[in-house]
Parts: C-alpha cells; sequence; structure tokens
C-alpha cells in the first residue's frame, strides 16, 4: 500500500491510532512536565537533576522488564481489544493519583509530592507494559500484508508527534502545575472513549498456559525468539538504539537548563523538535522502502545520526550562556545565532534516528504467525527495557564521575556505530534469507 494514509479513514485502524495517540500524548505529557516542575521549580543542583531524572526513567521501564512476558501472553491469548478497554480505564485512575501528587508537591509538601509523582510514572509503565504489545501486534489481524510496513510506520510516526505534543504542552503548564493534573485526568477519560471503538482481535491461536512468573516467563519469552536470526538482531539492534535514546532523554534537560542556561519551554521545545523528526524519519523511510520490510538503508542511518550528534555536541560547547541568575526564553533562545543551528541539528539527529528504527519494528510483526506477534512485541519489549535500564544506570555512573552532558554526547555518538553494525548484520541474514524482500 503506497499511500498509508488512507489507513486513517478506516475504523479498523483509526480507533487504534487515536487512542494510542493520546495514551502517548498523556504518559509524556505527566513524565515532562513532573520532570521540569522537579528540575525548575524543585532541585537546584545538576547532579541531582541528572539522578531524578535518571530514576524517572528507570521506574517508567521497570515494568517492562518485569512485565512484558505476561504481557504478550495476554495479547497473544485475549481480544486486544478487551485488553484496551481495561488499560485504558486504568489510566484514569493513574492520573488522578499522580495529578495529586502534582498539587501536594506544589503545595510545598515536596517528599510526598515526588513519592506520588514516582509512583504514578512507575504506574503509567505498567500500562504502557500491557498496551505496547498490542499497537503492533494487532496490526496484521486488522491490515493486509502490504499494509503492515505502513500501519507501523504511521503507529510510530504518531507515537512521536504525541511525544512532540506532550512535550510542548508540558512545557506550557509546568510552571502551572494544576493545570497539568488537570489535563492528564481529561486526556485520559478521552482515550477511554476512543479505546471502546476498537474492533475486537480476538485469539488466531491455540490457547496458551499463562506463566504468571516473571524471571521464567521473560526467558522461555525471549529464549522462543531469539533463535530467529533476523528477530535476534532486530532486537539487538532496536534496543542498542533505544539505549541510547534514554541516555539523550535523561540529558536533555539537565543539559538545556545548565549548558544552554534556557528556560522549561525551551527544554521541551527541545525534546519537541527531536519528536518531530523522528515523525518525519518514520514517514520518509516507509517511502523509500515503498512497502517492502527492509534493514537496507538502517546502517548508513544511524551512522549519519552519529556525525550528527558529533556536531551538537560541538555547538553546545561554544554556546554563549545567559548572564548569571538568568535563563533563556523562547524568544531570547531563537534570537541567539546558534540556537537555529542547535534545533537544525537536533531535527536532523531525529530524522535519521527515525529512520533506522522504524523498518525494524516492522521485522517483528512479519517473520513470525499472527498468533506470536504480541509475544515477539513483548519478547522486544524485555530487552528494550533491560537496555534502558542500564543506559539510566550508566548516565548515573557517568554523572558520579563527573562527565559532563556534552561528552556523554560523544559517548552516544560511539554507541551509535554499535548499532549500525547491528543493523548491517540484519540486512545481511535478511538478503541471504529473502533476496527479493530485502
Amino acid at each position: 500500500m503506497t499511500n498509508a494514509f488512507g489507513l486513517l479513514r478506516q475504523r479498523r485502524f483509526l480507533p487504534l491510532f487515536v487512542t494510542q495517540f493520546l495514551g502517548a500524548y498523556n504518559d509524556n505529557l505527566f513524565k515532562t512536565a513532573m520532570v521540569l516542575f522537579a528540575t525548575y521549580q524543585i532541585f537546584n543542583n545538576p547532579e541531582v537533576e541528572f539522578q531524578f531524572n535518571a530514576l524517572a526513567t528507570g521506574f517508567g521501564i521497570l515494568p517492562f522488564f518485569l512485565l512484558s512476558a505476561l504481557a504478550g501472553q495476554l495479547a497473544d491469548t485475549t481480544d486486544k481489544a478487551r485488553i484496551i478497554r481495561i488499560v485504558k480505564t486504568a489510566e484514569i485512575g493513574l492520573m488522578l493519583f499522580g495529578g495529586a501528587g502534582m498539587l501536594i508537591a506544589n503545595a510545598g509538601y515536596h517528599s510526598a509530592g515526588i513519592v506520588m509523582m514516582l509512583a504514578a510514572v512507575l504506574g503509567l509503565g505498567v500500562h504502557s507494559t500491557f498496551f505496547g504489545p498490542i499497537k503492533y501486534a494487532i496490526l496484521p489481524q486488522h491490515l493486509e500484508d502490504d499494509e503492515v510496513l505502513g500501519g507501523t510506520g504511521l503507529v510510530e510516526a504518531a507515537t512521536y508527534l504525541s511525544i512532540l505534543m506532550g512535550t510542548v504542552t508540558a512545557g506550557f503548564v509546568a510552571k502551572h502545575i494544576e493545570l497539568a493534573a488537570g489535563l492528564v485526568l481529561i486526556v485520559a477519560l478521552i482515550g477511554w472513549f476512543t479505546g471502546r471503538m476498537v474492533p475486537p482481535a480476538p485469539r488466531v491461536g491455540p490457547k496458551l498456559k499463562l506463566n504468571y512468573n516473571p524471571v521464567t516467563a521473560s526467558w522461555r519469552l525471549i529464549s522462543a525468539t531469539m533463535h530467529i536470526p533476523r528477530l535476534f538482531l532486530a532486537i539487538c539492534a532496536i534496543s542498542f538504539f533505544w539505549t541510547i535514546g534514554s541516555v539523550l532523554i535523561i540529558i536533555f534537560t539537565p543539559l538545556v537548563k545548565n549548558v544552554l542556561t534556557s528556560d522549561e519551554q525551551v527544554a521541551s521545545l527541545t525534546i519537541a523538535v527531536f519528536s518531530i523528526g523522528v515523525a518525519v524519519g518514520s514517514v520518509i523511510i516507509n517511502a523509500l522502502l515503498k512497502g517492502h520490510v527492509s534493514a537496507r538503508y538502517s546502517p548508513i542511518s544511524v551512522i549519519v545520526m552519529a556525525a550528527i550528534i558529533v556536531i551538537f555536541s560541538v555547538e553546545v560547547r561554544m554556546w554563549v550562556p545567559a548572564p548569571a541568575g538568568t535563563l533563556y526564553s523562547v524568544a531570547e533562545f531563537a534570537t541567539q545565532g546558534q540556537g537555529w543551528m542547535i534545533m537544525g541539528t537536533l531535527l536532523a539527529i531525529a530524522v535519521f534516528g527515525g529512520m533506522f528504527v522504524v523498518p525494524l519494528y516492522a521485522f517483528l510483526t512479519t517473520t513470525v504467525t499472527k498468533d506470536q506477534t504480541a509475544r515477539t512485541v513483548a519478547a522486544n519489549n524485555v530487552v528494550n527495557a533491560g537496555a534502558m535500564t542500564v543506559g539510566a544506570l550508566f548516565v548515573m555512573g557517568l554523572t558520579g564521575l563527573g562527565i559532563s552532558s556534552e561528552d556523554m554526547l560523544l559517548v552516544v555518538a560511539g554507541m551509535c556505530l554499535i548499532s549500525a553494525w547491528l543493523a548491517y548484520r540484519l540486512h545481511r541474514v535478511c538478503q541471504m534469507e529473502d533476496a527479493a524482500a530485502c
């Protein structure tokens, strides 16, 4: 299917698209507002800010590591639309609790409020763990084979556009945290309604006996998936990419505050620009591949991404800081000669990142049979979560050693080269298995 946007007119795709968009928007709005609120209004120490951001990232990732195996089993043995309705109902309760934490922290009870907000982040991680396998695994059930890559690209692009909108919104409401608390609840309610419109996606294979032990279930899930060469390499490449992503996510806000000496709205703008870039990259790669699932462009994409990250590191080192005791606003940031250059560089990094990762996700849902797709995505989520947790711990360790955010960017550039090698291996394996498709 060359015009993937035509799927947006069909009920077999649109309700899922909107529901996952709202879920990602709300998740990102809450987390970003919390991080900006804590970084700019509670903490005043760069090392503590790095540690808090790493902790928040870890809390959001931990459920993926522990519960993805169970989530994949449930999605492959239960009507996926029914699970969507359950998790969207749970989101309403999480937003009530997390919003209350925001209000309590804003009232001056910082410790209690932070604990409640972090607990809500943990709950949102559980929410996303059970929704994650579904948003990809449901596509082969509702779409034709030649529509899966286009649908995957749209879902991935929408995810990053929702991150964009959630991030921009968070930048405006972080100073008015009570507004953020009300907004996340409203979005959760809308998502609950759209989730009920997703068409049924019942079990298509034999019924599974659920394994509730997170350790053995995860091990069996991964071992049942990773023996397939193209899946093994796709999951490794995606996981390494998200290790890179976790490092970038953690360092962005402190870098903007302490190196670029800019305010909350500039911090949200940088993440928003990054999100736009990934969305653009998702669409570009779908057009280049014309619906074929292939990793042919992934190695060069991430190599170019590495080179641009090095350029970005040089740019932030040359930045002229604001006068002592002040922070640049968006308007002031934009008037700086380097401001537009920094934003353009960020956009380019993200475009090539999107071009790298989107085809790899398509491998997960097209390599196995339809009754195994959710478990395959869940296996990927387990490995991704482990890799991102390592990334968060890595940042905490480097921060403890006194490594600056500018130097961390150079480490990220080096990591991109490993991702390129993994993607090249995947492309070679794919060529040997099916030269016509790859």
